[in-house]
Parts: structure tokens; C-alpha cells; sequence
């Protein structure tokens, strides 16, 4: 999800087809009926990478959610009349002007324990880190603060696009208050009710001024040929540091038996087997992040925003604890971000027998949605077998970067077609037509049939895929387009 649209560098806008093989891709599709314009777009779609980011920051009850809510069109914000509802930063897809883009509701900004300061910082720090422009809703009938002056030291820092919206102005009456928001420095104030939708357009309009058609990418932000970007990543005290500090053979972040000591992801450059990795060590992803305080909760967003910058994601498991529902939710995580997965069990070394032949059985029901990640078993206190960390990841970017050209992949599709076709259902056989891969980094596939293909089918096609092009250490993406009508050569 996280490549750019020319994933393999030429100059064509197809996604990963070169001009050749998209000429006779367009052609499969017009015998088969499907219209040119809806292929575009499926391959649009799957070969887009990201979509550009929208971060909604501002104090508590400005209003965030609420606007949030008008610029997708459905209530799915949770807006109520107090401060804090809102303390999970939640995302949502949008579209405007016929340009889509990904809103990001965060929570609002307040004083707590560690001072107004330290949290403005630390929820803004991720908030804008990972947006292309951020809208800073400040409420108009209030007038600028302490608060949102500090706010806007942190968006110039930043040096992010900002449209600034004044809410709350339900009428002629405001347009003064929304005026006087001049004074923050951060050009015109668009006066809105994002209650009633008032000015809601105009400000979209300089959001899409603002925001990149296509952002960029956030992974491995190094040039060509430059160090490939690891990111460690796991529940409080599974041995991140420890594994960290072993594979680097010095100590180079700390290291202590209470859970949590990392707050700050840390970079490090680490040459390991002739090639140097850079690698990431987060802070431990903690139980219900929305009930946290402090730094634990501001931890867990950047370690959220170390996993959206990586390339690979080594998640470690505690080997000697049963598989938890943190751990599974962090393997999600992953998952969903797309990135190249290696699972290390770490603490191998201090189990017996009975726990190996345990863990063994939970791997299969609990970790049942990764059985294709690379698995290296390790003892970040005693190294272990760390030898092998470095060839699993290798085969998991290698996994990651595979494309099957379009004409291998339909006699594929064709041979499984013909031995597994898909059940009938309602008196009515749904096949696969054709289908192609539309990019990498994790490799997506979009598949054009006659009809619906239920959830146990695709399963089924990916697994095939796996067995026969490997695809080992990455999550595959499969859109299917069912064809609507039958075209003229059909």
C-alpha cells in the first residue's frame, strides 16, 4: 500500500505494467466485456499506493470530530458536547472534488500531568509527522490561547501545509471573530460551522490546494541503495532493547527489567553480514491505548509512527508467556500497514520441552493469519541463533518485492479455474476471468470476474498464489471487479 505508482520506475501510468503488457491487458478486458474506464480505475486504485494524509489537530471540543464527520459525508465521529471524547486517533477516507484523501480525527490537546507543553508535543509530534497538510480548527467564539499559540510553534517547526479553520461561525455575526484569527500567523482563517456545514466547502477547497496528489513515501526515506529501514516491534518487555543492543554487539539503548523504558523510538545504523540495516526500536505497544495517560499513550502513537515509516517489521514474542491478545493485535498492525513481517520468539533458550510443544500448538491457532512469515527462534541475552535474523528478514523484503507478470499469473488463474472452480451459489457459478498484479510493496492483485467471489474463495487464491510464487514474509492485498454488463464482443 505504501510503494508510489511507478513501483518499478518507468515513466507509464499503469501501475506495475509496462505499456506492452497493458496493451494486451486492456485487450483481454474488452473481450471479456469489462469497460476500459472501470479497468482504469481498478488499477488505479490497487496501484495508487497511499492516499494523501489529512490531520484534524486542534484543543479539546473545538469541534474536531464534528467537522470530521462533515468532510466524510457520515456521522461516524464520536462527537458529544465535553472535552476528551475523543482520545484514539482514528482515520477515515474522504473525497472532495472528485480527489480522495485520508482524514485523520486526533485527540485534543490539554494539560495533564507531564505538562502543557510535553503533551501538545507529543500528540503533535505524530499527528503532523504522519499528515501531508493538517487543518488546525481553532473555535471562533473562544479566540486564540495559550494553547493553540503553542500549537502553532509546533506546525511551523514542522514546516507542514496548514489550513486554518475558525469554527463554530454560524453566521454574519462571527465573521469578526474569524477574523481576529489572523493574529496566529498561519494566513486567512476559513470561517465554518461544521455543525451546519457553513463555509465547509470553501475550506475544502484550500485543503486540496494544500494536500499532493500522490504523498510521499514514507517508508525507507533513504535514497536508492540506502540502508533499509527495520522497525522492532512488540508488547512492554519482550527484549526490543536487548535484541537491539545484541545484534549491534555494544549497548546503544537502555535496557531495564521494568516494561516501558523505551519511550522515544531510536534509530540505529547496525552493519550485519556486510549490509547496513537501519534499524528501529520502539516503545512497547501497551493493552486499550485509549485509557493510557501520559507518556505510555503517547509512546504507543509513535510506535505507530516508527511502524508507517519501515520497510520490514521484526515483531518479537515473548516465547516463555502464552500469545497474548496484545500480541495479536500488534501482528495486525503490521498486517494492515503492509509491511514484510519476521516473527522472532524471543527467550527460546529458557524454555523446557512441555512449553516448546505448547507454544508450538498455539502458533497454529493463534498466529494462523501469518503462517507465511519467516519465524527465527532467539535469545536476545545470550545471541542465540542471530544469525538468522538477518536471512529472514532478507526473505521477507524479497517477498515483499515480487511481481508475477500478467501473463504467467492468468495461466495460473486459468489452471485453478479449471481445477477448483468457485461453488455454485443461488443457481449461479462466479469465475475468475482474468486478473493482473497492479503493484508491490506489499503485492497487490486485482481480479476481474463474472460474479461475486465469497471470502472462503479468495482465501483459497491466495493460498495458491503463495504455494506456487512463494510470497513468503509479506501480506498480499486482493481486490476482485465483478463485471456489470456484457460488452459487444461477448
Amino acid at each position: 500500500m505504501n510503494d508510489q505508482i511507478h513501483s518499478d520506475g518507468s515513466d507509464h501510468e499503469h501501475g506495475a505494467l509496462g505499456d506492452a503488457e497493458y496493451a494486451e491487458f486492456m485487450e483481454l478486458a474488452a473481450q471479456e466485456g469489462f469497460d476500459p474506464e472501470d479497468i482504469e480505475g481498478a488499477l488505479d486504485e490497487a496501484a495508487a499506493g497511499p492516499l494523501p494524509v489529512l490531520a484534524v489537530v486542534g484543543r479539546p471540543n473545538v469541534g474536531k470530530s464534528t467537522l470530521v464527520n462533515r468532510i466524510i459525508g457520515r456521522r461516524e465521529a464520536v462527537v458529544q458536547d465535553k472535552p476528551g471524547v475523543t482520545r484514539d486517533r482514528v482515520t477515515y477516507e474522504a473525497e472532495w472534488a472528485g480527489r480522495r484523501f485520508k482524514v485523520v480525527d486526533t485527540g485534543g490537546w490539554e494539560q495533564d500531568v507531564l505538562g502543557l507543553d510535553a503533551s501538545v508535543a507529543a500528540q503533535a509530534e505524530y499527528a503532523i509527522e504522519t499528515a501531508d497538510a493538517v487543518v488546525f480548527v481553532v473555535d471562533s467564539t473562544v479566540g486564540a490561547t495559550d494553547t493553540d499559540e503553542a500549537v502553532v510553534r509546533l506546525l511551523r517547526k514542522a514546516g507542514k501545509p496548514v489550513v486554518l479553520c475558525a469554527n463554530k461561525v454560524d453566521g454574519q455575526s462571527g465573521e469578526a471573530d474569524a477574523t481576529a484569527l489572523w493574529s496566529l500567523g498561519l494566513g486567512e482563517p476559513h470561517p465554518v460551522s461544521s455543525l451546519h456545514g457553513r463555509g465547509t466547502g470553501d475550506m475544502l477547497d484550500a485543503v486540496l490546494e494544500a494536500l499532493p496528489d500522490a504523498p510521499a513515501q514514507r517508508f525507507g526515506g533513504t535514497p536508492l541503495g540506502g540502508p533499509r529501514r527495520i522497525a522492532l516491534i512488540g508488547r512492554p518487555n519482550v527484549g526490543k532493547s536487548s535484541l537491539l543492543n545484541k545484534v549491534a554487539g555494544e549497548d546503544r539503548v537502555v535496557v531495564n527489567e521494568l516494561a516501558g523504558t523505551t519511550r522515544d523510538p531510536v534509530d540505529e545504523l547496525i552493519n550485519l553480514g556486510g549490509i547496513t540495516w537501519k534499524f528501529i526500536d520502539t516503545a512497547g505497544i501497551r493493552r486499550r491505548v485509549h485509557l493510557q495517560e501520559g507518556a505510555d499513550y503517547y509512546a504507543s502513537l509513535r510506535t505507530a509512527a516508527a511502524l508507517e515509516k519501515a520497510e520490514v517489521a521484526v515483531i518479537l514474542i515473548d516465547s516463555s508467556e502464552s500469545i497474548s491478545v496484545q500480541d495479536q493485535r500488534i501482528v495486525t498492525m503490521a498486517v494492515d500497514a503492509g509491511r514484510a513481517i519476521v516473527v522472532a520468539f524471543n527467550k527460546w533458550d529458557t524454555l523446557d520441552e512441555e512449553r516448546r510443544y505448547y507454544l508450538e500448538r498455539e502458533i497454529e491457532t493463534e498466529l494462523a493469519q501469518i503462517a507465511w512469515a519467516p519465524r527465527v527462534n532467539v535469545s536476545a541475552m545470550t545471541g542465540r541463533h542471530m544469525e538468522k535474523l538477518v536471512p529472514a528478514i532478507e526473505t521477507a523484503i524479497e517477498g515483499w518485492e515480487t511481481r508475477i507478470p500478467t501473463g504467467r499469473l492468468n495461466a495460473f488463474l486459468g489452471e485453478i479455474v479449471a481445477a477448483h472452480p468457485h461453488p455454485v451459489r443461488g443457481g449461479k457459478q462466479p469465475r475468475i476471468l482474468f486478473g493482473t498484479q497492479a503493484g508491490t510493496k506489499p503485492p497487490r492483485f486485482v481480479l476481474f470476474a463474472s460474479g461475486f467471489l465469497e471470502h472462503g474463495y479468495r482465501r483459497f487464491v491466495e493460498r495458491r498464489l503463495r504455494e506456487e510464487f512463494g510470497f513468503e514474509g509479506t501480506p498480499i492485498h486482493m481486490s476482485v471487479r465483478v463485471r456489470e454488463k456484457r460488452g459487444r464482443n461477448k
